[in-house]
């Protein structure tokens, strides 16, 4: 697999003297599921934002393929428009229709003004065939407000595939969803990578919804990189460099 995304001894530190990243170096391979696990201040959703510089770090460097360091703005502005963004909490307008959150993704492809005009029939098609990959084309005049969490975040989903990315972010996409909904969100999120061969990285605090979707887990503990591998190699000690002395719940949870 080839790098779609290289980060070079990047840290982060917040007002108040707070590491969020040490020294982190890190290639994220073309076409493949990457998962953050960490606990709660341990640096994901700031790495993970870091790879669109909604983060700008402290130091060190991003480069992406075929775009150029993200210290540049012109670069930044070209890998954010191929870059789609799935949030915990959605980020959608709840008296808007699912449709035209859909559109929502077409607006880095327009200037300001035209934006502020009906986006072009193509845009349109193009958003329905997202709704309908996400089972969501039957409810696309539906307004927002009117769907369950996870149809919500289907609405996401189907909003980050209108940009046509090449690269999916998703900060705890799962976080608010039970499980009989959490895992067939997950299912086709990594079914779409698949199709459409993108690139994902993924926040999870579940543990055995990072082994099951993910090709690659990065665990993180204290703002730094402590274990860099596939599912099937995360054994417990590596387990308890990522959370320290292992909570109840993780004993027992690796065969």
């Amino acid at each position: 697999m080839t790098t779609l995304i290289e980060l070079r001894d990047v840290s982060v530190t917040f007002s108040g003297g707070v590491e969020a990243l040490r020294s982190v170096s890190l290639e994220i391979r073309r076409a493949e599921v990457t998962v953050l696990l960490g606990r709660s201040g341990a640096g994901k959703s700031t790495l993970l934002r870091c790879l669109n510089r909604l983060q700008v770090p402290t130091s060190g460097s991003i480069g992406v393929a075929d775009v150029g360091d993200l210290s540049d703005r012109a670069a930044v502005a070209a890998h954010r428009r191929r870059t789609g963004m799935i949030f915990q909490l959605h980020h959608l307008h709840g008296r808007q229709t699912v449709l035209k959150n859909a559109l929502m993704g077409r607006l880095g492809y327009h200037s300001p003004l035209r934006s502020l005009f009906p986006l072009p029939d193509a845009d349109v098609r193009l958003a329905m065939e997202c709704l309908d990959r996400v089972g969501l084309a039957a409810k696309a005049m539906r307004r927002v407000d009117q769907l369950s969490g996870g149809e919500r975040q289907r609405v996401g989903i189907a909003r980050a595939l209108v940009q046509r990315p090449r690269l999916l972010l998703a900060d705890e996409p799962v976080a608010s969803l039970d499980p009989a909904t959490a895992r067939p969100l997950l299912e086709r999120i990594r079914t779409i990578c698949r199709e459409d061969g993108l690139t994902a990285v993924i926040s999870l605090h579940q543990l055995e919804y990072a082994r099951a979707f993910a090709e690659r887990l990065v665990g993180l503990a204290e703002g730094r990189i402590v274990f860099d591998g596939p599912p099937d190699a995360l054994d417990e000690e590596s387990l308890r460099k990522i959370y320290g002395n292992l909570e109840p719940e993780m004993e027992g949870a690796l065969p």
